[in-house]
């Protein structure tokens, strides 16, 4: 990594600051100005380890990390060092022995500021409200960033962050990793070899919520937030864990697990899924942005999801593949159930995808998994003539981002991909929160029924 001195760095930080209304040393929010000056991007050696800064230490950001142990941790930052600690003493090796050399920080942006200069690249595996300041501050300072699913809280946090990054130049990736599988290459070979014939209608589900993976499964569908004030956690800076988000007093049943359910932190089971789930149409039909979406859900409220949602998309035609109508489920409601499948075979009750097309069907798993036609009577007969492989398979999801980050080639979910999946994700979020049927401009993803600068779709940021 090339060296700065500490008078390049702070020209660096006040042409950040140009753009951003942000400067070293205030309490204020970070986000982007689409004609700002940013800092040019280095690019590592190939036989040289990167400096990786995570932000966001429990949870996904330890699974991340423990996938990129090739690499030098030089920095780790979580503004709940308490919470860091019992996650990794329950499921994970502990950070401090793995990464014993690593800077400790709560606040990221006095991470960069006395680091900036030790730091390639910056993973980013904290709730879904602090991605787009986090990863934006990344990239204007030049470094690579591989950022969790969604990728942003909004629609228009995505589509930042993706014009953000493509004018840096910076190698990103999005934590959707499943899309670096073999199994959507399957799939994509399948459908273009016409194993179904034309697709026409796409349908997608979740079980989440569900009491596996949301601890307070019943914060789903409150219809107003908690009145008790129970003590921050010990050590925990609750105030740089709401970020730019509005203040309200500190409650377990926001944070460190139950951020998801609430609309100010999270999006949903949609925003939890829909990164993975939707990948398999979305990259094997080429969907784009839709034409409408609009949502059946279980109650409407202003600050948590529903307990469950039925959320309908329709796509315009892409060139020879006609119009597609995918819906989607979560929270327990499934399609209905295929005529082509057997008697004593069910729907997978934690997820799923079906495809049908003018020919037949196919089933898949949530993540384009254990891909069959069916009947099985029909999966034998197509088994004898699969199509060859035709798309390169990949050299592994997190390898990719950090073959990116040595001058190789833009990993496969990089924003420019991930970006337009996000939105098109998020516009779900957008049709279950409004209650209104969403229309936009298939070929720009503009809103149409809704102004630029709704709050839904446009945040405000607090100062913090």
């Amino acid at each position: 990594m090339a060296q700065i001195t500490r008078r390049e760095f702070l020209a660096a930080a006040g042409s950040a600051a140009a753009f951003s209304g942000y400067a070293f040393g205030e309490k204020s929010p970070y986000f982007w100005e689409p004609n700002g000056a940013i800092r040019k991007p280095q690019f590592v050696d190939p036989d040289k380890k990167l400096n990786i800064a995570l932000i966001g230490a429990a949870g996904r950001g330890h699974v991340v990390a423990m996938e990129m142990l090739s690499e030098n941790f030089v920095a780790l930052c979580d503004v709940d060092p308490g919470f860091v600690e019992q996650y990794q003493k329950k499921d994970f090796l502990p950070t401090t022995e793995t990464f014993p050399k690593a800077a400790r920080y709560k606040d990221y942006r006095k991470m960069f500021a006395e680091m900036a200069d030790q730091i390639d690249a910056v993973i980013v595996a904290t709730p879904d409200h602090t991605h787009f300041p986090a990863a934006m501050m990344a990239i204007a300072m030049g470094k690579h960033v591989y950022c969790e699913k969604p990728l942003t809280r909004t629609i228009w946090e995505a589509r930042q962050l993706t014009q953000a990054a493509r004018k840096a130049g910076v190698a990103t990736q999005m934590g959707n990793h499943r899309h670096a599988l073999d199994n959507l290459r399957i799939l994509r070979e399948w459908l273009e070899a016409g194993a179904i014939g034309a697709v026409r209608d796409v349908h997608l589900w979740t079980d989440r919520p569900n009491k596996r993976h949301f601890a307070a499964i019943g914060v789903h569908g409150l219809e107003a937030r908690p009145t008790d004030r129970p003590p921050v956690p010990e050590g925990m800076d609750w105030n740089l864990w709401l970020g730019t988000r509005p203040e309200r007093p500190y409650h377990p049943l926001y944070a460190p697990v139950q951020w998801r359910s609430w609309y100010d932190f999270g999006t949903g089971s949609l925003g939890d899924m829909g990164c993975h789930i939707f990948d398999g149409p979305f990259w094997s039909l080429q969907l784009g942005y839709p034409e409408s979406v609009e949502a059946e859900v279980s109650n409407r409220n202003d600050e948590t999801f529903p307990k469950w949602s039925i959320i309908t998309y329709r796509f315009p035609a892409r060139g020879a593949m006609p119009p597609v109508k995918l819906v989607w489920y979560d929270g327990g409601k499934l399609p209905p159930r295929p005529k082509q499948l057997e008697a004593g075979r069910n729907l997978q009750v934690e997820g799923g995808q079906l495809y049908y097309g003018d020919k037949g069907a196919i089933m898949t798993g949530s993540y384009a998994n254990a891909c069959r036609l069916i009947p099985e009577t029909a999966m034998k007969e197509y088994g004898r003539n699969r199509p060859a492989a035709t798309y390169p398979r990949s050299v592994g999801h997190f390898k990719e981002w950090i073959e990116a980050c040595k001058g190789g080639p833009s990993p496969r979910s990089n924003f420019d991909y991930a970006g337009v999946l996000t939105e098109v994700v998020l516009l779900g979020v957008l049709a279950v929160r409004t209650g209104k049927k969403i229309e936009c401009d298939p070929k720009t993803g503009r809103i149409l029924n809704l102004p630029e600068d709704h709050p839904y779709i446009r945040p405000g940021f607090r100062k913090f």
